[in-house]
């Protein structure tokens, strides 16, 4: 497909001859289509342009997709044939990127004045991740840690500072002329960058401190949150922080590229779809369900709401796949909602993209995708034996802490191990799951973020976050076990 697409724009670029075409660009998403013989675009505007030239009148029609507004112009096409002799008339989008012209006019606060709050308040970010957690306070400093349990109940604490805040000017204003931009999921997305220095003397780079920029760019829905921690050059780290406060300043809010579809008509004695591609395309679904296929059908429940997505699928780091998603989970009350949470009885789901993600505590972790032709494809991550658990946490950290002000210690975090999960193709053995189960304040009392990491092929890491775990942490035994507040 990806071949095939970028010859169709080269060709186009070539047939262009001197007109000028947009920059071709891996920014801007392209789509190519198979509508047969026939190609439904609607007329924009009242009846399109005309043009005259030689004493004839010849008028151009200029057609829009009605669900994108990307335009098309009928003599905007080129003619292409395969290896099969196969011959296609593909017309092409006018305009590449759909974007928006930016507000000229706005007056409101800076970017550095609208984070300002966040700084003021002295508030903190985490990330958990498979061994390290890292820890922003916006304005102050980053700090990756890693504690591990001692015999006689002692903390160990392994911890690099990553940066610094040296100067109170760190909101001094860079020329809005040129704001910096990050792909971050084929999306170039706006940002306010924040440079925070001297940290940790990094060994590799003869004592030199350590350092980050840290990347705040707009999301309407967040809590925040960090959205990746990764090392660009060795002891110079990028930390992308999804925020809402940025989103009031009209040239870093989000803006969703459409994507551009190329109409390629079959002319006639040639199939729909090129056949090559047409068997191409079915391989690519047998390779995409290697896993057991089981059709479920949706249970009514008086307890579950619908779940609304708010993340998207992310890469972090050298992570293969790590996915976000926060929900809202019930309008239980709180007290309902802990006791059928540890009973397993209520599950928490989460995650988009591809794959969404069902924890049961105490009983099963599960990766599913559901499809309205197919069903619900489901793969068991983790199940729940207990004496393997106790087993497991013997050797690993079942509950971690932190030290209060006041000197008094309070449960942090608690893993849990889930094993024998479905076999896994690459390394014939069963899948397995540490769950991370972390309080996490938020504005809604019921509400849940979870994300997976696989730091190896069919080991995972799946993180739970919500203020319903707030309440059951301290809870915890020596094994992590936590139950109903008394």
């Amino acid at each position: 497909g990806r071949a095939l697409l970028c010859g169709l724009l080269l060709a186009a670029a070539v047939a262009a001859g001197g007109r000028a075409l947009p920059q071709l660009s891996d920014d801007v998403p392209f789509r190519v289509k198979w509508p047969g013989t026939e190609l439904s675009l609607v007329r924009a505007g009242r009846g399109g342009r005309a043009a005259r030239g030689g004493g004839t009148r010849r008028v151009t029609l200029v057609l829009s997709q009605p669900t994108t507004g990307v335009l098309y112009r009928e003599d905007n096409y080129i003619m292409m044939t395969t290896a099969d002799k196969e011959r296609y008339k593909c017309v092409l989008p006018m305009a590449a990127g759909g974007a928006e012209e930016e507000e000229k006019d706005y007056g409101g606060p800076a970017p550095g004045e609208l984070l300002e709050p966040l700084f003021k308040q002295s508030s903190c970010s985490y990330r958990i991740e498979s061994y390290w957690t890292y820890e922003v306070c916006h304005g102050k400093h980053i700090r990756q840690y890693h504690e591990e349990k001692e015999t006689g109940q002692k903390i160990n604490i392994q911890e690099y500072y990553l940066g610094n805040m040296m100067m109170k000017t760190m909101l001094s204003e860079p020329g809005l002329s040129e704001i910096p931009t990050k792909n971050i999921e084929g999306q170039m997305t706006p940002y306010y960058p924040v440079e925070m220095g001297n940290g940790t003397p990094c060994s590799l780079r003869h004592n030199l401190p350590r350092s980050s920029t840290v990347m705040y760019i707009c999301h309407p829905e967040a809590k925040h949150e960090i959205l990746s921690v990764a090392e660009v050059t060795t002891c110079e780290y990028e930390v992308v922080i999804l925020t809402p406060l940025l989103c009031n300043h009209p040239k870093y809010r989000f803006r969703a590229s459409p994507v551009n579809d190329i109409f390629c008509q079959s002319l006639p004695g040639s199939p729909l779809k090129p056949h090559n591609l047409e068997q191409l395309e079915k391989q690519q679904e047998m390779m995409k369900m290697p896993f057991r296929r089981a059709k479920e059908e949706e249970t009514p429940s008086t307890k579950e709401e619908k779940f609304s997505s708010i993340h998207k699928p992310l890469a972090i780091g050298s992570h293969q796949l790590l996915t976000v998603g926060t929900t809202l989970i019930s309008k239980l009350t709180d007290d309902q909602l802990i006791i059928e949470f540890l009973s397993g009885s209520y599950c928490f789901h989460g995650g988009v993209g591809w794959w969404k993600y069902e924890f049961c505590y105490g009983k099963y972790v599960h990766q599913y995708h559901e499809d309205k032709e197919s069903g619900k494809t489901s793969v068991v991550v983790g199940t729940w034996n207990k004496e393997e658990h106790i087993e497991w946490s013997r050797k690993n950290a079942a509950r971690t802490y932190y030290l209060k002000e006041d000197g008094t210690q309070t449960v942090r975090m608690v893993s849990h191990f889930y094993g024998n999960g479905d076999v896994c193709d690459l390394t014939d053995k069963p899948r397995q799951v540490t769950v991370k189960l972390k309080c996490k304040e938020s504005d809604s009392p019921h509400a849940v973020t979870i994300y997976m990491l696989e730091p190896h092929s069919c080991q995972y890491i799946l993180g739970v976050e919500s203020p319903v775990i707030c309440k059951i942490l301290d809870t915890a035994d020596e094994y992590g076990l936590l139950s109903v507040p008394s």
